[in-house]
Parts: C-alpha cells; structure tokens; sequence
C-alpha cells in the first residue's frame, strides 16, 4: 500500500508565501516523476509543477518565478515553495507520484487548501 500525504496550506494574505510539503510511504520500491496539481472552484485541475527523479523542472506559465519545486529523493519527500501568492492561486494542492512498487502507478495525495486572501 502506498500513501503520500500533503501538509503545509492554509490561508495567507496577497503576497505571501506558503510551503506545501508532500510524504510518499508505504511499499515503495522507487518514487520517479512528481508533481503539484491544483484545482480551483469550478475549475480542472492542472498542472503546476512537476520535477523528474534526476531533478528536471516544469512550471506553468502563471507560477514562474513566483513557485518553487523541489525533492529529497532519499527520503521520498517534494515540496512546493509559493512566494507572491495571488488570489488567484487560491485552489485545492494535490501531490502525485508515478511510484513503481516495482511495477509503475500514479497515485495521488488527498489534498491541501490554499486559500489566498485579505
């Protein structure tokens, strides 16, 4: 079995900054490509940011320069580091892995709120 868990959101006001934080556990034989997706109210859920196991980046156009991506692979952990957050950054973050256990998968965490506001 196989879990990751977000933590890090909450509600911040314009222009600040939050750091998303996503735990891969379980019977994990090697965590490949990982990524942050969101969903706003009424919205799809797209992409934000991905990075490969060597550590290649993604970012959708609307977080450059604003978002961050990172991983430890040791220790099966990414993180997602927001800096002038706008409200319309506002969305549920979700964390996914293509996780092999050995054969590969995509799984997908439950989510964090982000919420953006004064």
């Amino acid at each position: 079995q196989v879990q990751l868990v977000e933590s890090g959101g909450g509600l911040v006001q314009p222009g600040g900054s939050l750091r998303l934080s996503c735990a891969a556990s379980g019977n994990i034989f090697v965590v490949l490509d990982m990524g942050w997706y969101r969903q706003a109210p009424g919205k799809q859920r797209e992409m934000v940011a991905v990075i490969s196991r060597s550590g290649s980046t993604n970012y959708t156009d609307a977080v450059k320069g604003r978002f961050t991506i990172e991983r430890d692979t040791g220790q099966n952990m990414m993180y997602l580091q927001m800096n002038s957050l706008k409200p319309e950054d506002t969305a549920v973050y979700y964390c996914k892995a293509q996780i092999a256990t050995p054969h590969p998968y995509d799984y997908w965490g439950q989510g964090t709120q982000v919420t953006v506001s004064s």
